[in-house]
């Protein structure tokens, strides 16, 4: 698991709700330090990464726009990581 939560606000377009999501899961297994969960705490993490990520959401609509996006493409806009997790390449 990487060390850095992905930065998400000025990206354009606009980070998705799958990206919010995404980096909700990544703060959780951080902060849990359960990179696997089992059964028994998967429904736990999960719910806790989904408010995370609507307060997240709330967060990214109230704060100005950025002059400059972020450094980084997120992981899930890379053709790379899309293709591993099966998903459709991302379309701007």
């Amino acid at each position: 698991m990487c060390r850095n939560i992905t930065e998400l606000r000025g990206l354009e377009p606009p980070a998705t709700r799958q990206e919010i999501e995404a980096a909700a899961r990544q703060y959780v297994r951080k902060v849990s330090g359960i990179s696997r969960p089992g059964i028994a705490v998967a429904g736990s993490m999960e719910a806790a990464a989904l408010e995370i990520a609507a307060i997240t959401e709330q967060l990214l609509n109230g704060l100005p726009a950025r002059r400059q996006p972020p450094s980084t493409m997120p992981p899930l806009r890379r053709p790379e990581v899309r293709s591993r997790l099966g998903l459709e390449p991302f379309t701007a």
